[in-house]
């Protein structure tokens, strides 16, 4: 199947597009790192680099392949933002409808922030953007998914709205539920990758930790603030929470070496519960040696990219390049239910009985 790819970034959606079986013919991206990372690992497709609303009518040549796929900007409605409407990247949601209305695909992915699909806020974007999907053609379903209940380990919720043309059975969430995958945990991901700086683990982050000195604390050991910035320590017996495309500096997530590679009990769990306690705080740069930041490489192992990807730029721009990516794996889940229902390999009964059950997140 045939395909093209938009807001493509460093082309976590196309590695995942392409190991479902689609052929990514062409792909679109702004961010010059970016374009450089996507070249060096999809040299077989067409990159137009450049702004899609100025060089977006070069993919109109593609009118009638099988899927376009994309994740807008989404800082204008992420939590972690303004979470603004009328941010200038939000608008680039109805670029993507610019270019299906004229591609006419058999069917889209449009992958975003959660908020997206489900804050009331954001409910006259939704509907705006469904009536375009609408007027041009397509039944639309709205999925949120996290990424850990694919086989990621990351707890990553995301939202795809996902359009196929009138006449062609929608997906609905029984569609996915062949694909659901236990994840594996930190240390069973990182262990075998081996210790920051050694030869397959080389790119590190020399961001330094410290200690908050209000802490925030919540009941958890891994939430709250217990250091400065916003990188959150992880658990290396769990899977890694959401990654934040401003990873480089302090809001890079924080590793505990000696509970991840010795067995060791955790420094982070001990501290926290010293505090929770009623003890006092440390001092600033009373931080164990032992606790650092996560790598490049291990970020990006976190967002199932290939262990051998080539990624391209200073690492502040390779940081973002990783946390704005959709994670391989879970695009390669939605791809491959978008390629059972094009190729008529639903299951009927399964059909019939979801449609009724989400009929809500159903627009046609």
């Amino acid at each position: 199947m045939k395909s093209i790819s938009l807001f493509s970034g460093a082309g976590g959606m196309d590695v995942g597009f392409k190991a479902a079986g689609f052929d990514v013919l062409a792909a679109n991206e702004l961010d010059k790192y970016a374009c450089d990372t996507f070249r060096a690992n999809h040299p077989e497709s067409k990159l137009i680099e450049g702004d899609l609303d100025v060089c977006g009518e070069e993919l109109h040549s593609y009118k009638g392949v099988d899927v376009v796929f994309g994740g807008p900007p989404c800082q204008g409605f992420s939590v972690a933002g303004k979470m603004d409407p009328d941010d200038p990247r939000s608008k680039l949601i109805f670029s993507f409808c610019n270019i299906i209305e004229k591609v006419k695909p058999k069917a889209f992915v449009m992958e975003n922030v959660k908020a997206l699909g489900v804050l009331s806020k954001f409910e006259a974007v939704r509907t705006s953007l469904i009536s375009r999907f609408q007027k041009a053609g397509y039944t639309v379903t709205i999925h949120i998914l996290n990424s850990k209940d694919f086989g990621v380990p990351q707890s990553r919720e995301r939202v795809f709205f996902i359009g196929v043309k009138n006449g062609i059975n929608p997906i609905y969430k029984s569609n996915f539920k062949k694909y659901l995958k236990a994840a594996p945990t930190l240390r069973d991901i990182l262990i075998p990758l081996g210790r920051p700086g050694t030869k397959r683990n080389d790119r590190i982050c020399n961001a330094k930790v410290t200690l908050a000195a209000k802490p925030v604390l919540r009941k958890s050991p891994y939430a709250g603030m217990l250091f400065n910035g916003q990188g959150r320590p992880l658990n290396p017996d769990g899977w890694a929470s959401t990654l934040p495309a401003s990873m480089g500096g302090n809001r890079t997530p924080i590793i505990d070496d000696n509970h991840l590679y010795l067995g060791k009990e955790s420094w982070v769990e001990g501290y926290h519960k010293h505090l929770m306690a009623g003890g006092k705080p440390q001092g600033m740069h009373d931080v164990p040696s032992y606790l650092r930041r996560l790598t490049i490489n291990e970020a990006a192992l976190l967002q199932t990219f290939p262990e051998d990807y080539v990624w391209c730029g200073p690492s502040s721009k390779v940081y973002s390049q990783i946390g704005n990516a959709v994670p391989c794996q879970l695009a390669e889940v939605v791809a491959s239910c978008v390629r059972d229902t094009l190729s008529g390999l639903q299951n009927t009964d399964t059909i019939a009985v979801d449609s009724g059950e989400n009929l809500e997140l159903a627009f046609a």
